[in-house]
Parts: structure tokens; sequence; C-alpha cells
């Protein structure tokens, strides 16, 4: 084979492999936006607030619209740092949320987990608390933000030591109908993460109540601080 015909090869090669990957990018879904990340540490407690945008692919819409519940998982790992040991996890907290369309009413549901260790799956988790939107916009809205939710006791945090938070936010393909989860396990499009390391402030700040509600609003949002949220603490290791 001539040294040109080889040139050629190869760049037809690199073609087509560059062609895959922008194919392959397309087909991801957009990463959510986060526009607030943020950690509030009173007397009490330690809150974490966080506001994000949700932008589903089109054939996680069309899952939707066929009745298929999602479920998404917020979750925060407190860790204490040691500079002579690997670092030493002080709790974890998990709430998880179910978003599902109801063809009757052609209205959204969002319901907020009590069960966050239920291991028979999505049907398996027992809710406390639901809240309805008229628009599949509006109730992403209410799935992606979370207002002061207790991550751990102030008494837990020594305030001469360091820790932070490894926070996740994630659509739980675990927790789908199993049949449905055989065809989404390895779809890009059904990937939607995000992940972030926050350092805990070492003072703490005056408590102050949230400010009220606008009047007007259409939606409201659920309750991060409910009591029946799905919150546990993990033994420490």
């Amino acid at each position: 084979m001539s040294r040109w015909r080889i040139v050629l090869w190869v760049t037809r090669l690199v073609g087509l492999w560059v062609l895959t990957l922008g194919i392959l990018g397309q087909a991801q879904a957009q990463k959510p936006q986060v526009y607030q990340l943020n950690l509030q540490r009173t007397p009490e407690a330690l809150y974490l607030s966080g506001r994000m945008e949700l932008s589903p692919d089109q054939v996680v819409e069309e899952a939707l619209l066929k009745s298929v519940p999602l479920y998404f998982v917020w979750q925060a790992d407190v860790y204490r740092e040691r500079w002579y040991w690997a670092d030493r996890r002080v709790a974890s907290v998990t709430r998880t949320l179910r978003l599902a369309y109801q063809p009757l009413t052609r209205r959204w549901r969002v319901s907020l987990a009590n069960d966050a260790g239920a291991s028979a799956g999505g049907a398996g988790l027992q809710y406390a608390l639901h809240q309805n939107y008229d628009s599949l916009g509006d109730a992403l809205a209410g799935v992606a933000r979370v207002t002061r939710w207790k991550i751990v006791e102030a008494t837990r945090l020594p305030a001469d030591e360091s820790h932070y938070v490894d926070f996740a936010f994630r659509l739980d393909l675990s927790l789908l109908p199993r049949p449905f989860q055989i065809g989404v396990g390895n779809q890009r499009e059904w990937t939607i993460e995000v992940r972030d390391r926050i350092e805990v402030p070492h003072r703490a700040e005056i408590d102050r109540p949230p400010a009220p509600a606008a009047a007007g609003g259409d939606t409201v949002e659920v309750p991060a601080s409910a009591r029946a949220e799905a919150e546990s603490t993990s033994p420490v290791r």
C-alpha cells in the first residue's frame, strides 16, 4: 500500500471518529446548571440550600409522558478532615423526589420520600409530602431546588475542626421500574448528575427565618425542612 493511500485511510478514520464523538455529544443530556449551592452554619445545625436548572433530553420527557416516574436524589455527606488518616464521615443525608405525570388531570406531581433506605426500588418508597404542578417546567424547578435542608446538628461539628460536604444530585436509574432499567443503563441522555465539594464555614451565623414567599405564585416549593423528609445519619466510620 502506497504512502498516500495510508494517509488517506488514516484521515478518513480520524474524520469518522470525530463525527462519532459529535453525535454522542449531542445525545448526552445537558448537565444541570447550578445557580445556587451554599451552606449555612448556625448555632443549631448546618443547612444546605441549592437551586439548579434541569433540561432533560426529549427521550426522557417522552418517558415521563408515558407515565414512567423518575426519581431524583439529593445527597450530602459531611466529612471531618484528618491529616493523619482518611477523612472521617460525620453524617450522611438523602432526600428522594419522585416526579410523575398524571394523564387524567394533565398535571405533574412531585412527591417527597420519607424512606430513603427502601430496597424494593421506587415502588418501595413511602411518601409523606406531595405537590402538584401545572407544567413540567414548574415541576422540574420544584425538584431541582432545596431551601435550608438540615444536614447535621451543630454539636457534631466542633469549631476547632475543619469539615466539608460532598454533595451530589442525580437522576437515580436504579429506582426506575426494573423492565425499564434494561434499556436506559448505558444511554447518555439519561445521565443527569451534579457533584461538588463545599467547605463548611468555621463560624456560625445568627439563624434568621427565611423570607416569606411572594404572593400570587402558582407553585409551592416542597419544604426541605419537613419533619417527614428522608434524612438518615450514617454510623461513624
